[in-house]
């Protein structure tokens, strides 16, 4: 792929059977394409609410209220104004744990002055529906409220009813440590969110070299999902998958890597107690473990690391089955599973294409036409048997770690969008996987698609209002 050029900035890749003609038509094909996408799930999203169709719904397919923020903004656009000018710049200079240390430190104040442009970072974790909310149920007795939370789920704020019940038990924590209330709640949210530019960073120079993490680095700092990182809670599942996979990555020795593995066992077969609808997220640990080789004894470690947290919560009372079951019930129960499948079924990708940005669409344009010219490609279409083509396949997935990972982000998505389950509210749910989809924006060429990027969050902070 491309080097960086001397403002850290990925220069484009250039080949043979391509001209700036071509690049740019695809550019604006995969704009066009975007725009439409977004524009038309609106426009059909506002003729069912007015229908009565989408009743719960005031700005589909977003679960939220039309706003207008002005002179409040105005930090975050000014902050944006710099970053897009020096980022680039910055982590394309020193070495790459001070580019790590440049990413997360922008990605940190970008998400908290667009949060602060509103109604503050503490604001939705004082909702009623929030998990502080239950805290009083669970006292002093983490264990006992655990071993009752399938029977008692009905009793509790609407979140709660719909998460396992890991997200409570966290909060508990930060509690009983003296960091208890709304803030510090939401301190930890945003920087386990915000660490995940990190670990995201470390496993894509793992994947595919220094020079692809540095390219994604500052879109993974500048994602638009960053408008929900500081007041939701799936940006601190965001970070604990993000590290998770990180993990599996890391270590040179074969004993380090063993114990770096079950680290990682831990912290995603924490993700299913966190949400249920993380499970279609372990197809990225598994693709990233594939195509790093991962060595058995590490293998055998995580999966060791996952079954000891599945083995704690059932000695403590917790069914994960049954969690399911009981969760699926108030599902059904709630106004939400009217919603109608077949809108939402295109409407939650429009939610991803927004809360990911345009620069993601047009790179997974120019990805899709990069992987095609690859070699490996061409060799599939022409001489390969068709017994040969599964091991063409995984050598093309190892020569573009980085584009492998983007398409089991997006799986994992289609798999929960085709299951019905997800009918709108994504904008949260989608920020585990959006930060992996988000990789693709490094394929697109040129500093304006980062503007592309600062000015969606701009405009999603300025004039959405979520209730998280």
């Amino acid at each position: 792929m491309a080097g960086r050029s001397d403002r850290g900035t990925a220069a484009p890749v250039t080949h043979a059977y391509e001209t700036d003609d071509d690049s740019g038509r695809r550019t604006r094909g995969a704009l066009t394409g975007w725009v439409a996408l977004v524009v038309g799930c609106v426009v059909a999203g506002a003729v069912l609410h007015a229908l009565g169709v989408l009743r719960i719904d005031h700005l589909p397919p977003l679960h939220a209220h039309f706003r207008v923020l002005t002179v409040t903004l105005l930090p975050a656009t000014v902050f944006a104004v710099v970053a897009v000018r020096d980022l680039p710049g910055w982590i394309g200079r020193g070495g790459f744990g001070r580019a790590l240390c440049v990413a997360c430190g922008f990605a940190l104040a970008w998400t908290v002055l667009l949060a602060m442009s509103a109604d503050g970072l503490a604001a939705p974790f004082t909702h009623r529906e929030e998990y502080l909310a239950v805290l009083p149920a669970v006292g002093h007795d983490p264990l006992g409220w655990l071993a009752t939370f399938t029977r008692r789920l009905p009793e509790y704020p609407t979140h709660v009813r719909g998460h396992p019940p890991l997200p409570v038990l966290v909060v508990w924590a930060l509690a009983a440590a003296g960091l208890d209330g709304p803030l510090w709640a939401a301190i930890l949210v945003l920087l386990t969110g915000c660490s995940a530019t990190v670990a995201i960073g470390l496993t894509v120079r793992r994947l595919a070299g220094e020079d692809a993490a540095r390219r994604a680095l500052p879109y993974l700092a500048l994602t638009p999902a960053s408008v929900w990182i500081a007041t939701t809670m799936d940006a601190f599942f965001a970070g604990v998958g993000a590290w998770g996979v990180a993990l599996l990555v890391l270590g040179r020795s074969t004993a380090a890597r063993t114990w770096f593995a079950a680290g990682a066992g831990v912290l995603l077969g924490a993700l299913p107690y966190l949400s249920y609808g993380l499970v279609p997220y372990l197809l990225i640990p598994v693709t990233v473990a594939v195509l790093v080789r991962l060595p058995r004894p590490a293998v055998l470690a995580a999966l060791a690391g996952a079954a000891a947290v599945t083995g704690v919560f059932a000695a403590a009372g917790f069914s994960w089955l049954d969690g399911v079951a009981a969760t699926h019930a108030q599902w059904a129960a709630d106004p939400g599973a009217a919603r109608p499948y077949l809108y939402f079924l295109v409407a939650n990708l429009a939610v991803l294409a927004l809360i990911t940005g345009p620069a993601t669409t047009v790179g997974l344009v120019q990805m899709g036409r990069h992987l095609m010219h690859c070699p490996t490609v061409t060799a599939v279409g022409g001489h390969i048997p068709l017994r040969g083509i599964a091991a063409a396949v995984m050598s093309l997935a190892r020569r573009h770690g980085a584009a492998a990972v983007v398409c089991a982000a997006l799986a994992a998505v289609l798999a929960l969008d085709v299951s019905g389950v997800t009918r709108g509210e994504v904008e949260r749910i989608w920020v585990p996987f959006a930060m992996w989809a988000g990789l693709a924006a490094a394929y697109a060429p040129g500093r304006r698609m980062l503007v592309a990027q600062v000015v969606t969050g701009l405009l999603l902070q300025g004039l959405v209002a979520s209730p998280w």
